[in-house]
């Protein structure tokens, strides 16, 4: 058995081909995690592996980058299967896969699952696929209908095989093994091995490479841990409010994914007047020991970095440490907020999550054993109270410190010559020295950035977990969502928009990327903060969808719909020109009982085919 810590250099190392270099270079990840330097070597050379880790190690990049190393997009049959206990998992996967292969041409992953129709699925099945990602329930289905066939199968996966257990599927997971090539390869991962799985992998895995991963899950005790709700477009404005707020602020590390955003961040820090610094893989070594000894001496208070390029920092005077991105895996948060809390000093982590990737969090807590605190996001007022004591405590500083007898003597004369009273001086001096960062915030940054809370309709079918076969019962590892509070406050900027003026834009996903009118209504209500009754006509088109909005669309809020991703693609929302996509229906206002329907449609290359989407 290998018991492994050990992680080399890069990727490169690991002998995948550069088209997958190329992805995961994009993706952000600098470096294998334990398990997928351990996994990798074996997988690639065609062993079969028992694989021990904990959910949020990074085990999907472990099985799915030798998976995609190996399979031949020539070939539209299905070539690897993976088994997954829920559906949320089994789309999870897929779009994992689906990032990996980015730079693979012609590559076709399919989720199947139960709560989808099959009519959907089968004539997604007939079109090809090279890897098939479901529940052991549907995939079964399948099976016995003759519309998942698996003559080509080369690979399987059994992920969470516990869990699976546990929810009772080991007995289809039996079926569907023996209803596959003796000749496959496999790989099965458990968070746990109880007797039943080892046995499972006995009989059905060919002399596995048993690989266990010890979770770094030792935090530091004296490290509070926090997590604050945003949105993508909002997290630089929440990331100076939670600075200027956070009481104890001596020192700073800002976490993120890439190269290229810890330089991106750092210049916006830096234009809002803080002392900061990027530091990543790209510096020279004596470049980073020189950021890293500024922030011991004081002259840098922030500093913007990457897992790797932070890994061995030891400044005392680092109070915070911030996840701006979420990490890959568990191991890079454990390593992360290891960075505070040094020499017994009381040290605070704070992780920014958006509605989509509530589910990290979870992991995060089970697999550190302890509960990440909310917190919430400090608002406009809070802000300029702040500002105000600060303010206030320089002022009395100064009265107490500084030789101030020429000052009295220019106010004086400024009071006898102008017949100005000293308060009113006061008042003037006070505005000039808050220019340029003012007491009260204004415009753009005085937004109440708290997030809007799931609709009901989704959280509850979040919460409730779907069943896969009659008989199955419901998945209780999802949480619920809270209820939203508030929501005259959360929702107070989706009421600048104009009544009854709806335009067309255009988003870059359609029919080919799987995506589904609902997964557009979700990312642009909990993304963009537009309110669902203002979301009106949607017509998904082969590579591209329109979808009817608010025709005033500030800046901020266009910048927002640009960058907002589903299923991993980009919207690059833009407003079409009149006359771009004519429609053959009238328009309709907002907000009228008609434009309150979803709408969907698919394209024969002319007009689009109408139909009510399903809820």
């Amino acid at each position: 058995m290998t018991t492994t810590n050990n992680t080399p250099i890069g990727f490169a190392q690991l002998g995948l081909k550069p088209a997958l270099l190329s992805a995961l270079a994009e993706v952000g990840y600098e470096s294998p995690s334990p398990i997928q330097a351990a996994c990798i070597p074996p997988l690639l050379a065609g062993l079969d592996v028992l694989g021990e880790a904990q959910t949020g190690t990074g085990k999907t990049a472990a099985f799915a980058l030798p998976l995609l190393q190996k399979i031949d997009v020539s070939i539209a049959k299905p070539q690897a299967l993976i088994l997954t206990p829920t559906r949320e998992l089994a789309i999870q996967v897929a779009e994992a896969l689906q990032r990996y292969a980015k730079h693979l041409p012609g590559f076709h992953v399919l989720p199947v699952y139960g709560g989808q129709s099959m009519v959907v699925q089968l004539r997604q099945l007939s079109r090809g696929a090279h890897v098939i990602v479901g529940t052991p329930g549907r995939v079964m289905d399948h099976l016995e209908r003759k519309s998942l066939v698996l003559d080509k199968l080369s690979f399987m996966v059994l992920d969470e095989a516990d869990e699976m257990l546990r929810m009772g599927f080991i007995d289809d997971v039996k079926w569907i093994l023996e209803h596959t090539p003796a000749s496959r390869q496999t790989a099965l991962f458990s968070a746990t091995m109880p007797d039943v799985i080892r046995r499972v992998a006995h009989q059905h895995l060919r002399d596995p490479k048993e690989i266990k991963i010890r979770s770094a899950t030792s935090t530091v005790v004296t490290t509070r841990q926090f997590y604050c709700q945003t949105h993508g477009g909002q997290k630089i404005e929440a990331l100076t409010r939670i600075l200027e707020v956070e009481a104890d602020f001596d020192a700073a590390i800002v976490f993120v994914r890439t190269k290229i955003a810890t330089v991106e961040l750092a210049d916006k820090l830096e234009a809002r007047g803080y002392a900061v610094a990027a530091l990543n893989g790209d510096m020279t070594q004596g470049l980073r020991e020189q950021v890293i000894e500024r922030l011991k001496s004081g002259s840098l208070d922030i500093v913007v970095a990457t897992d790797v390029a932070a890994r061995g920092i030891d400044v005392s005077r680092v109070s915070h440490v911030i996840n701006y991105d979420v990490p890959n895996d568990t191991e890079a948060y454990v390593h992360r907020i290891g960075r505070t809390g040094r020499a017994g000093r009381a040290g605070r982590a704070i992780l920014f999550i958006t509605p989509r990737e509530m589910h990290m969090l979870k992991v995060i807590e089970r697999a550190t054993r302890q509960k990440i605190e909310p917190l919430s996001m400090p608002t406009p007022g809070e802000v300029a109270n702040r500002r105000v004591a600060q303010f206030t405590q320089q002022v009395l500083d100064t009265l107490k410190t500084e030789k101030l007898d020429f000052f009295f003597d220019v106010i004086r004369n400024m009071e006898t010559d102008h017949n100005i009273g000293a308060r009113e001086i006061a008042t003037a001096l006070a505005w000039l020295a808050q220019r340029e960062r003012p007491l009260q915030l204004a415009g753009a940054a005085a937004v109440d950035l708290t997030p809007p809370a799931p609709r009901n309709e989704r959280a509850s079918e979040r919460s409730s977990g779907r069943t896969e076969r009659s008989g199955e019962r419901t998945n209780e590892r999802h949480s619920e969502k809270p209820a939203r509070e508030n929501r005259e406050q959360t929702s107070e900027p989706r009421h600048t928009y104009a009544a009854g003026a709806l335009a067309r834009y255009r988003i870059e996903i359609g029919r080919n990327q799987g995506v589904l009118p609902k997964e557009i209504v979700g990312a642009i209500a909990n993304e963009g903060g537009i309110d669902g009754k203002q979301i009106g006509q949607i017509n998904l088109f082969d590579d591209f969808s329109t979808v009817e909005l608010p025709a005033d669309l500030p800046a901020d809020v266009m910048d927002v719909l640009r960058r907002i991703r589903v299923r991993q693609f980009a919207l690059k929302a833009r407003i079409t020109e009149p006359g771009e996509y004519p429609d053959t229906r009238p328009p309709r206002p907002a907000g009228s009982a008609r434009a309150k329907k979803e709408w969907g449609g698919k394209s024969d290359g002319k007009k689009p085919e109408w139909k009510k989407r399903d809820r």
